[in-house]
């Protein structure tokens, strides 16, 4: 059950957060682009289980992927608990159906190829862009909440991020984990300008810690997950 788990819930990182353009999230409100999103999320899911004859796993996840999205979407609240709600919402109904398959029979086993490959792209696009969704969401709340002006590159603290937790993908991966401090430390000088001003320093000290924790915790989670 675990690995069924494990793949299901890849599957969705890889649709979520990488085969999700923002035109679509954007449009994602009308009913037609909500069905295409909820199906490429069972259209992959079919594909990435490799049991052709089982019908069940995509049928439900379009269904309740498509319910979950369609309930978030009359929220209309983009916000990092909003996320993390929708987020949990949808591991949860994964669990439930790698349960179901398990239960009735359906599929006892992932008898797939490819486990660990599938295990580790769907981690790094988890921490690389999955995570910096969320914390997207918790910066502009930040913004927002304190009335504070970030000038910059467009999107370039976006970028910063993605770069940020792809390297500590990458150290934990080659077991190097102490290279993050490094990248910590290369980090801290080249804010330092904008750590004279306390409310721009906190901003950033919170935003990189975030970063940084989800980034780490993806990616050991990762390392555990291919194990399995």
């Amino acid at each position: 059950m675990l690995k069924i788990a494990l793949v299901l819930i890849a599957a969705h990182a890889v649709v979520d957060f990488m085969l999700q353009p923002n035109w679509l999230i954007r449009r994602k409100i009308r009913f037609p682009f909500l069905v295409l999103h909820s199906a490429v999320h069972a259209i992959l899911t079919y594909i990435i289980l490799q049991s052709w004859g089982c019908w069940q796993p995509p049928l439900f996840i379009f269904l309740m992927h498509g319910l979950i999205d369609s309930i978030k979407r009359r929220q209309g609240k983009e916000t990092a608990t909003a996320f993390a709600v929708d987020q949990g919402c949808h591991l949860l109904s994964l669990i439930g159906l790698s349960w179901l398959l398990v239960h009735f029979s359906w599929l006892p086993a992932f008898s797939g190829i490819g486990y660990q490959p599938i295990i580790y792209i769907a981690g790094f696009i988890s921490a690389v862009y999955g995570s910096g969704y969320f914390v997207g969401h918790f910066a502009k709340g930040i913004l927002k909440t304190n009335r504070l002006e970030i000038d910059g590159l467009k999107n370039g603290g976006k970028m910063i991020g993605q770069l940020e937790r792809a390297l500590i993908f990458l150290f934990v991966f080659i077991n190097q984990p102490g290279a993050i401090g490094f990248l910590v430390a290369a980090k801290s000088i080249l804010r330092f300008q904008e750590a004279k001003e306390q409310k721009h320093a906190e901003y950033v000290l919170i935003g990189t810690l975030l970063s940084f924790s989800l980034a780490i915790a993806l990616s050991v989670g990762t390392m555990w997950a291919a194990r399995q």
